[in-house]
């Protein structure tokens, strides 16, 4: 992360940024706890579950990749300059993380409480091609190792 030229600014924005974590990591919970009390997951849409893996676990890529990798962080310094701040902060990593595992523990649910649907082809297909793309386009950066590039894909 970049320096601030404010000391205040910058706790405001590590504050808010893990107020902003906590109010939507808490937002996942009450589904959760619905369905371990009714022993059921009757109403949650399996479509909804897969299609959220997908977005949160291409965000956690971007948000992980972006903000460990000194590579990345290199080739974003060289496009924006130094002036520009990383636009990833740990409560970011934190949230894509917490938001892939209670899609899991979600999905998991599923799997373990009785459900009467099926994840329809149309969210299948979608999720094909989206994953399809994002390989291909790894295949694309490779040769001339544009990662931020390639993770601009997962944004």
């Amino acid at each position: 992360m970049a320096s601030w030229n404010s000391i205040p600014l910058e706790i405001t924005y590590e504050v808010l940024g893990w107020i902003a974590f906590l109010a939507w990591s808490i937002s996942f919970y009450p589904q959760v706890i619905m369905n371990f009390r009714r022993k059921s997951v009757v109403g949650l849409n399996l479509d909804f579950l897969v299609l959220n893996l997908t977005k949160h676990s291409s965000y956690l890529i971007y948000n992980a990749t972006l903000y460990f990798s000194s590579e990345v962080q290199k080739q974003y310094f060289q496009k924006y300059g130094f002036w520009e701040m990383i636009p990833v902060a740990a409560n970011d990593v934190a949230f894509s993380v917490h938001s892939v595992f209670v899609t899991l523990l979600l999905l998991f649910q599923t799997g373990i409480y009785e459900v009467s649907q099926t994840v329809s082809k149309i969210t299948l297909a979608i999720v094909a091609v989206v994953w399809l793309a994002a390989g291909v386009c790894f295949f694309i950066a490779l040769p001339t190792h544009s990662w931020l590039w390639l993770i601009s894909v997962f944004k």
